[in-house]
């Protein structure tokens, strides 16, 4: 006989599930989210800043130096610490600058005339021995260029500890007659030296008149053409800042014209070759009108002349 259990008299069958009164059913657990692989906005920059030269360089160089400047500013903000560098480096300058090797014992000069180089070592305020590193070589150069004889200068210092000067002085070619009295100038007119007296630099012409010291080598060719006139060549005088008037012994003069005044000194000296115009009483020989060249006598003569004019027309 079989035994029945339960409502239906049925052993239950072990391996079928049956709902359990009172509980729910279980749900399976959700499946985990994929994460984006998208990077986020501020890592997408900072790898796009990575990827720059210049960042990169910054990051490994720029940070490291800046931490050592700051640690190197905050180390020297101490004055003892200022105190003692600037001490040990000037100490180390000194000790450099006072070597044998760079030590200047004396000073040449060469180029220049006696007056001129007593001159030069007057204006240069040196005590020598000096150290090279205390020579400020262009403002001696410019004090030396001060000097009215003084046309160029070179300064330098020289193996051996010598401080070597070497001058170009200005020649004088003309005395300039002024109302301060006589002074030699070069070709450029610029200022030599004042004489006492013109017997000191006899070989040299005589220019006067204002503008003279402008138009120097005009004047130098005027005196040259003059030469045939010899030791009658007084000067020559500058009229109006623009031509010349030849000044001779006996107060006569030549008045040139603006243009072509050697021409018209060469003429009048072949008159005087010729004729001997100057060696006659004139006072002037008038050549600035090239057509019409006037020569106009001296007071005597002037006199004279008329003296004759009237003894010819009969009057006492």
């Amino acid at each position: 006989m079989q035994s029945v259990t339960g409502s239906s008299g049925l052993h239950p069958d072990p391996g079928v599930a049956r709902p359990v009164a009172g509980l729910r059913p279980v749900s399976p657990p959700p499946a985990p989210e994929r994460k984006d692989p998208a990077p986020t906005r501020w890592a997408w920059r900072f790898e796009r800043l990575m990827l720059t030269p210049a960042f990169r360089i910054g990051l490994r160089a720029g940070i490291p130096f800046a931490l050592s400047l700051a640690v190197g500013m905050w180390w020297l903000a101490d004055p003892e610490r200022q105190r003692a560098i600037t001490d040990t480096l000037a100490e180390t300058r000194a000790a450099i600058e006072t070597r044998p090797e760079f030590m200047v014992q004396m000073m040449a000069i060469d180029g220049a005339p006696a007056p001129v180089a007593r001159a030069i070592r007057d204006v240069l305020p040196l005590d020598f021995p000096t150290s090279s590193f205390d020579l400020d070589l262009a403002a001696l150069r410019a004090t030396i260029l001060e000097l009215p004889p003084v046309r160029d200068a070179t300064v330098r210092v020289r193996p051996g500890g010598i401080l070597q000067v070497d001058i170009t002085p200005r020649v004088p070619v003309a005395i300039w007659r002024t109302a301060e009295g006589l002074s030699l100038i070069d070709e450029t007119g610029a200022f030599v030296a004042q004489i006492p007296r013109r017997g000191l630099r006899a070989d040299l012409p005589i220019l006067a008149g204002k503008g003279a010291e402008s138009a120097v080598t005009e004047g130098l060719t005027l005196a040259a053409a003059a030469a045939p006139l010899g030791a009658r060549l007084k000067g020559l005088v500058r009229m109006g800042e623009r031509r010349w008037d030849v000044v001779l012994d006996r107060d006569q003069r030549i008045l040139l014209p603006e243009v072509g005044a050697v021409q018209a000194l060469e003429r009048v000296i072949a008159l005087e070759a010729a004729d001997d115009v100057l060696s006659r009483d004139v006072a002037r020989v008038d050549m600035r009108l090239d057509a019409r060249p006037t020569v106009r006598m001296n007071a005597a003569a002037t006199e004279e002349w008329r003296r004759i004019k009237q003894l010819e027309r009969g009057r006492p």
